[in-house]
């Protein structure tokens, strides 16, 4: 069966959850994440603070991408990807791919100035992705954070 892209709904937060796990995990913090699924959903769906899209494949979610509006001085409104992640063992079904497509498309209808994410410098093959899509990958910014507890 073919993966189906559809924007995310409050049922499936938990395996929206499920998958930032393993994210973290993949990027080898799984330590740092404090979020639960309980709050993920009043982000999504209660307060509006962002947006998900999902990919499924025979009835199981295998991919997400979480996004929100950022604003740049210089642009005006963006779109920031905040994470983007497909299971590893579905990566070979071009569901990748159908994710950021569909984002492009978001962002586009949006009429968004940039479109924004972040990738680890070790992550080969995301950045092998992000070169293929023809993305600018910036060597001179470097990522300012402070943490609220």
């Amino acid at each position: 069966m073919a993966p189906i892209i559809r924007k995310a709904n409050r049922s499936d937060v938990a395996a929206i959850f499920g998958l930032i796990q393993e994210l973290a995990l993949y990027e080898k913090a799984p330590e740092q994440v404090t979020n639960t699924a309980d709050n993920l959903a009043q982000d999504l769906f209660d307060k509006n603070l962002c947006e998900a899209i999902v990919a499924e494949l025979d009835s199981e979610i295998v991919g997400f991408a979480l996004y929100y509006t950022s604003y740049s001085t210089w642009k005006g409104a963006c779109l920031y990807l905040e994470d983007f992640y497909v299971k590893e063992d579905k990566r070979k079904y071009g569901i990748g791919q159908l994710l950021f497509d569909e984002i492009l498309l978001i962002a586009k209808r949006s009429n968004v100035k940039r479109m924004d994410w972040q990738v680890l410098e070790w992550n080969e093959p995301a950045i092998r992705f992000y070169q293929k899509q023809q993305a600018f990958l910036d060597p001179e910014w470097l990522n300012g954070r402070l943490f609220f507890e």
